[in-house]
């Protein structure tokens, strides 16, 4: 009955050999609901009310992140994608970035401080870059954007560290410059696209490898009708967008409509 619940509610696909990963998930969410235990609580899924639902889908998501994970699509989006978008943007001036599992916030981060170190905003630029993830929990964590020591050191240099955050007792809170370039929001990848518009940049890094092979290809196709046609996707450095036109780094691919249309006529 998990495995149901997580692949209707979110794609997630997990097998029985997770059961370690399940309780330490899970035991939590157990005691939060009143329950003695994980099998007490799961005996309730066949009719669990919405809000267990949605405790326990979130809780089996993986929020891992960091900032400046596997730095290498980061510095192809600085020295590559952002030029070329740029220079096909000028009339407009406008940029739209999403990334679409942003955890606790800090690839959403990253990237806004790449794009404070641009200055397109200061020449006119309106960038408008959009963070959501599944997990109402990661995305409150993501808005404040106060980080521990542990998760500040992570991908960042002590100059870029006290640059852009502010100290508070052991914690590290992101600048409000940074802070206020970024729109969070709960979204399922399951659900309807439209209120994004037309995307230039999609991040949906490590994500995918998570779901079902139907509901993957699902995603991509939705993704695909969102991303303007020479736009870029990134996904993470272990997945991949069969039939769809990869760039020279792993992980990178552009020009998604005209891809994908190609790969279904195929």
């Amino acid at each position: 009955m998990l495995a149901e619940l997580l692949n209707r509610r979110s794609g997630l696909v997990i097998g029985a050999d997770k059961a370690r990963l399940i309780e330490s998930k899970l035991a939590p969410v157990a005691r939060r609901f009143g329950f003695r235990n994980c099998a007490e609580m799961l005996g309730e899924l066949p009719w669990p009310q919405e809000e267990l639902a949605e405790a326990i889908t979130e809780a089996m998501t993986t929020n891992e992140s960091s900032f400046f994970r596997d730095r290498v699509p980061f510095d192809h989006f600085r020295a590559r994608i952002l030029p070329e978008l740029c220079a096909a943007r000028a009339g407009k001036k406008r940029l739209r970035i999403w990334c679409a599992a942003a955890a606790t916030g800090q690839e959403a981060y990253s990237l806004a401080m790449i794009l404070a170190e641009t200055g397109l905003i200061a020449d006119g630029w309106k960038v408008d870059l959009i963070a959501t993830d599944l997990s109402r929990a990661a995305i409150a964590r993501a808005r404040e954007g106060v980080y521990s020591q542990y998760e500040a050191q992570r991908g960042l240099s002590v100059q870029t560290l006290v640059e852009n955050f502010t100290q508070e007792g052991t914690n590290w809170r992101i600048g409000e410059r940074l802070r206020r370039m970024v729109s969070f929001r709960s979204f399922n990848l399951l659900d309807h696209y439209g209120w994004l518009g037309d995307i230039d940049v999609v991040f949906c890094r490590n994500v995918l490898m998570y779901l079902d092979a139907h509901i993957k290809a699902a995603v991509l196709d939705r993704i695909s009708a969102t991303l303007a046609p020479d736009g870029w996707l990134i996904l993470g450095a272990k997945e991949s967008a069969p039939g769809w036109e990869a760039d020279a780094v792993r992980g990178v691919y552009r020009g998604m409509r005209m891809a994908a249309a190609k790969a279904s006529v195929a």
